[in-house]
């Protein structure tokens, strides 16, 4: 009995320590489990016949991004595109012609080491690349906030929240987007202490529900990587200042897959929201 009981407690040693260890391993690199930056681009506006600018920005802490501006001869407001966590801004080029079909002037940024921005990546430092993209906007193209929408997409989603709440624009979209990094790994790994481990947060549902101004939520039932029940949380969280537009497809495709009812459903919303 005594033999059984020290190899029981073996055990139970060999795999509170292995525990131990991938509970670390996962803290240590969670970065590169979150952001996925490709440094290559793989195209530019202009194979689809759009006019663009490439613009540099600097964040408050010095980081250097780059960007794409597309005007519009007649533009009814101003978009600044946050995209998610993987690729590069060359990667949105379906979009950007969404967009611009939509009568928006377009300001897409990589974040800080996406594309040929320097940098790493980080939720903090996302934030801070968001506010250059806005200050670009208001500052060098002249548009005021009451002609600004902010757009995100997946983990963009998250950051363009976080700037409206700082920036207060005329409208907010979020598209795909999970109602935290806390939540969304809390339910990959429920058998970890998720929460407590996560480091970069980013707490949609509690900056949604501090925007005072109106949003649409966008999501795909069928979305295979962020559970279409993140989208309820945001609604919930925004009250009746939300509006939600169903998608059909995936989490990458859902918008091309939706096609000209997706186009609709933002331009209805932007109808509403921008001044006319």
């Amino acid at each position: 009995m005594k033999g059984i009981a020290m190899a029981l407690g073996t055990l139970l040693a060999g795999l509170l320590f292995g525990g131990l260890l991938l509970t670390g391993w996962l803290y240590l690199i969670q970065d590169r489990l979150l952001y996925f930056p490709i440094s290559d681009l793989a195209g530019d506006p202009g194979q689809l016949g759009l006019e663009f600018e490439d613009v540099w920005l600097t964040t408050a802490d010095g980081e250097r991004l780059h960007a794409w501006y597309l005007p519009h001869p007649q533009a009814r407001g101003a978009l600044l595109f946050l995209h998610g966590n993987a690729g590069n801004i060359s990667h949105r080029l379906d979009s950007l012609a969404i967009f611009h079909r939509l009568g928006l002037a377009t300001l897409i940024i990589d974040y800080r080491g996406y594309g040929k921005s320097s940098g790493t990546p980080s939720e903090h430092g996302t934030y801070l690349d968001a506010d250059a993209g806005w200050q670009h906007l208001v500052t060098a193209r002249g548009f005021s906030p009451r002609q600004i929408v902010l757009f995100g997409r997946s983990l963009g989603g998250a950051i363009a929240a976080h700037a409206a709440v700082e920036h207060r624009p005329a409208a907010l979209i979020i598209e795909s987007t999970m109602s935290s990094v806390a939540d969304f790994a809390a339910e990959l790994y429920p058998w970890l202490p998720a929460r407590q481990l996560t480091r970069h947060v980013y707490p949609a549902v509690d900056t949604v529900a501090a925007y005072p101004g109106p949003l649409l939520v966008a999501h795909s039932p069928d979305d295979e990587i962020v559970p279409y029940h993140h989208a309820a949380r945001l609604l919930a969280a925004a009250g009746d200042r939300g509006q939600q537009l169903n998608l059909r497809g995936g989490h990458n495709d859902g918008f091309l897959v939706t096609g000209e009812a997706y186009v609709a459903g933002l331009d209805t919303f932007l109808t509403d929201v921008l001044p006319q």
